[in-house]
């Protein structure tokens, strides 16, 4: 159940990534498309044909997330064509010479995008290409020339915004990951019990009601075990309630070490457990009972200076045809009475 939910934690993470690429190609496609019929009403046909191209880019992204729930393609190519509409830009120098203005919004959309450390090292590699085409001579490849100040504090101006960005996505990492830590957390002690760590009577119920609705999918068999400490208050009384938790703690580890991995262990209440036995029949169930019963008998906790030793009454039941899970605890609250009538310590039904 917190592996479940755990995974919805990441999941809804992923969902924002989504909705955020998602925003972003709409934005860029909007963007591009607009500012290509400007171009195209200022007569720069270059421009506006290289916008029209980015805007069905975005476009296409855009609708890959949307239909084909593809998150790494659709950020790949939103994160790439953006860079390389930027070369163009600076490249060319766009309308009047105001292309690498946009470069600006490239940090923080890579560090988002890819995470801190990718983000950084296409950053770097991005900054090297800007770099290279603004330092370019022109008698080599003829392309627009700026002003030294202009170059140099451009490139100022991109390092301090990629510092600022990468300092945001770090923080907000650091932020994330304490939110989810303490989402762990208080979903850990939402659905088990503060003392013995086991699952709660909450958690119990959510539990059986899945195994019970995979039991009618697959025909598979379902019991459990309802149990309870003989003579438990006596520990209280005569010990002292530390003892007693201490009693409950440890055996909570006895019963975790005498039960398969697919069993889920309960507190119920009190000295009260339930055992839920997926792909179990009644009689493979008292098999695990008796196997738990006989633990308990032989395991002691010492406290006080005291070996304090206890036995367990335990009710089995199976799930039947058009049983509700109230009834079927029921009757295995029905049969560990039973099991406390007949003489305690041990398991009914036989």
């Amino acid at each position: 159940m917190l592996t479940f939910m755990n995974n919805e934690t990441e999941n809804n993470a992923d969902q924002q990534q989504t909705r955020v690429i998602s925003l972003f190609s709409l934005v860029g496609m909007s963007m591009t498309f607009m500012m290509g019929f400007i171009s195209l009403f200022n007569s720069n046909h270059e421009l506006t044909i290289t916008l029209f191209f980015a805007s069905m880019i975005y476009c296409f992204a855009y609708i890959s997330l949307k239909k084909y729930h593809t998150l790494k393609l659709s950020s790949y190519i939103t994160i790439y064509s953006l860079y390389l509409l930027m070369f163009y830009l600076v490249f060319t120098g766009g309308v009047e010479q105001t292309g690498p203005l946009w470069i600006f919004i490239v940090a923080p959309v890579s560090v988002y995008i890819l995470g801190l450390t990718s983000g950084l090292i296409n950053l770097a590699f991005f900054l090297t290409v800007i770099a290279i085409i603004i330092f370019l001579p022109t008698d080599s490849i003829p392309h627009v020339t700026y002003s030294m100040e202009f170059k140099l504090r451009l490139i100022l101006s991109f390092l301090t915004t990629t510092f600022l960005s990468a300092l945001y996505e770090y923080l907000r990492m650091i932020s994330f990951k304490s939110a989810l830590e303490l989402s762990k957390k208080y979903q850990q002690l939402a659905l088990s019990d503060p003392l013995t760590k086991l699952a709660n009577r909450r958690n119990a119920l959510t539990i059986l009601q899945q195994e019970k609705s995979r039991t009618s999918r697959n025909d598979d068999p379902l019991s459990i075990l309802l149990c309870d400490l003989d003579h438990f208050k006596m520990v209280n009384d005569k010990y002292g309630h530390n003892c007693g938790d201490m009693v409950l703690t440890e055996l909570a580890q006895v019963f975790t070490k005498s039960v398969r991995q697919q069993d889920c262990v309960a507190r119920w209440g009190g000295e009260e457990f339930l055992f839920i036995l997926p792909q179990t029949s009644a009689e493979q169930a008292f098999v695990i009972a008796e196997k738990i019963r006989i633990n308990v008998q032989r395991h002691s906790v010492y406290c006080h200076e005291q070996d304090i030793s206890l036995t367990m009454s335990i009710g089995i039941s199976q799930l039947t045809d058009n049983q509700t899970i109230d009834e079927m605890i029921n009757n295995a609250d029905r049969y560990l009475y039973q099991a406390k009538k007949n003489g305690r310590n041990q398991v009914y039904p036989q």
